[in-house]
Parts: C-alpha cells; sequence; structure tokens
C-alpha cells in the first residue's frame, strides 16, 4: 500500500510528464512522417503508430490493449496498416516525428537545453524499475532501445511511463466493471478529460451507443441527469487512486526530492507545449 502523500506525487508526476508523450497524438509531424510510408493520415497514423511496438498485431489486440475505441473504428484501419507499412518503419517515423514535434513547440534549442538532459536522465533512471508483466503496450515498447538524444530520451522515458500507467488503468477500469465505453463516457462526465465532441469524435463511437452506454451508467446508480451521482464519484476517485498505486514504483524509485525535480522540469516544458498550441481548443475540458 501506498501513502496518500505519496500517490499525490505520482498523480503530479504523471500530470507534469504525460504531454510530452501525447501531445504528438495531436501533431501535424505525426501525420506528416507516417504518411510518408504510405498510411493514411488520422486514425491509421495513430492506430498505427501506437501499435507498432506490438509488431503487426490485429484489430481486436488494438481494440482490447486502447480499450475504448469503437472496434469498428479500429478495424477499418488494422490490419490494412501493416500492408502499407511494416511496424519497424512506423518506429522510426514515429520517433523522427516525436523530434520534429517536440523542436517546434518548445524551440529550436531545445535539443542543447540542459532542463531536457537533466529530464532525460531523470526519467530513465525512473522507468529502469518498470516491469511487463499485465502491460501490453508498455512491454513492447520497453523493448525499443532507448534513443541517445536527449530530446528523445524524455519523450521515450515519457512514452513508457505512460504506456505502463495506462496498462494498469486498464486493469483497475476492469477490476470495477466499466467496459470501454462506460469508461470514456464516466471520464468525460467528471470533466477532467476530453470534452464530449471530442471524445465521440476521435473514439469513432455512434450516438447510439453513446446513449445507451449513458442508460447503462444510470441504471447502476453512477449517472444522472447533472453528471455522476456520488457513487459515480466514489468509483472514478477509487479508479484513478489504484490507477495511482499501481503506478507509484518509479517514482518510488526516485524519491520525494528527484520527483520534485522532474515535477518541476516536466511541468515547465509541458507548459511550453501548451503555450505553442499542441493541443487544439476545444479538445479538452480542463488541461
Amino acid at each position: 500500500m501506498v501513502c496518500a502523500d505519496h500517490l499525490a506525487d505520482v498523480a503530479r508526476a504523471h500530470r507534469a510528464v504525460e504531454p510530452l508523450h501525447s501531445h504528438l497524438y495531436f501533431a501535424p509531424e505525426q501525420d506528416e512522417h507516417l504518411s510518408a510510408l504510405g498510411l493514411r493520415p488520422g486514425r491509421m497514423c495513430y492506430f498505427a503508430g501506437r501499435a507498432a511496438p506490438m509488431g503487426a498485431v490485429g484489430p481486436g489486440l488494438v481494440t482490447a490493449t486502447f480499450y475504448n475505441f469503437a472496434p469498428g473504428v479500429v478495424a477499418r484501419h488494422v490490419p490494412r496498416c501493416w500492408t502499407l507499412a511494416g511496424p519497424d518503419q512506423v518506429v522510426a517515423a514515429r520517433a523522427s516525428a516525436a523530434r520534429a514535434s517536440l523542436t517546434r513547440l518548445l524551440g529550436p534549442r531545445s535539443a542543447d537545453a540542459p532542463e531536457v538532459a537533466e529530464l532525460a536522465a531523470l526519467l530513465r533512471e525512473a522507468c529502469a524499475v518498470l516491469t511487463p508483466e499485465g502491460r501490453p503496450i508498455y512491454a513492447g515498447t520497453a523493448e525499443l532501445p532507448w534513443p541517445e538524444e536527449p530530446l528523445l530520451v524524455v519523450w521515450h522515458g515519457a512514452t513508457l511511463l505512460r504506456e505502463h500507467r495506462g496498462d494498469g488503468h486498464v486493469a483497475s477500469l476492469l477490476r470495477h466493471g466499466l467496459p470501454g465505453l462506460e469508461a470514456l463516457v464516466s471520464h468525460t462526465v467528471t470533466g477532467r478529460g476530453f470534452t464530449e465532441a471530442a471524445a465521440r469524435a476521435t473514439r469513432g463511437w455512434s450516438e447510439p451507443e453513446w446513449t445507451a452506454a449513458c442508460a447503462g451508467l444510470t441504471e447502476r446508480g453512477l449517472l444522472t441527469d447533472g453528471g455522476l451521482t456520488d457513487a459515480g464519484r466514489a468509483l472514478r476517485a477509487g479508479i484513478e487512486a489504484e490507477t495511482d498505486e499501481l503506478s507509484a514504483a518509479p517514482w518510488q524509485h526516485l524519491g520525494p526530492e528527484r520527483t520534485a525535480r522532474v515535477v518541476a522540469l516536466g511541468k515547465q516544458l509541458s507548459a511550453r507545449l501548451v503555450a505553442a498550441g499542441a493541443y487544439p481548443a476545444g479538445t479538452f475540458a480542463a488541461r
């Protein structure tokens, strides 16, 4: 069991570092570099880019591990993507896209910035204690070699931490009985993630499917017309706390002082990303 104070540090570290990974999903560089291989811009580039470390996987595995996408949307792009570009090509192109997007958003001198080098070293040390059991997306990503450039070390470290945490989050959602669409709807209602419009546009669920999920959550006493019920809020809070506990190992390994330094450096760089327009307006309810 991780103490409450340390769980707060885990959550702060995640929020500080995660944009250094997730910004790429909204960056034009991802479509530019992956479509140059022959992939179609948009969802195909996203599915292929994130799944490529696991190999030429099929739509069932992508749907299962990504968790909250409509299966039909995944099946329209996977496995066709692998007929256009192999996983190794996609992995290399994605790294190039990350380098280009971070350089654009953080500035051309970011590659040699001391704060980038310091954060790179801290994240690599934090990732040293991560383990792959039960974490398929993380496990695939962890088999990739570490880059040499500090800027890409930051991105790769942030990616490993994000996927490790995400795999743990899926385990918690399953334990608490929230399938993918209900998890997406209930998180959207908290006002802390995607707006409903962005969630529905990116995840591919139809209006009847979304309405049915809302009805199911209402029947379970988790949702009302005004938002989550007390039980719904308690459920979401418990899932987030369990997710923090399942992703605490790297920050316990670093200890409070070095974790605080990761938070400070990560917040500084992430704020620069956001200020430079990394996320389209209307995507998130709060960030």
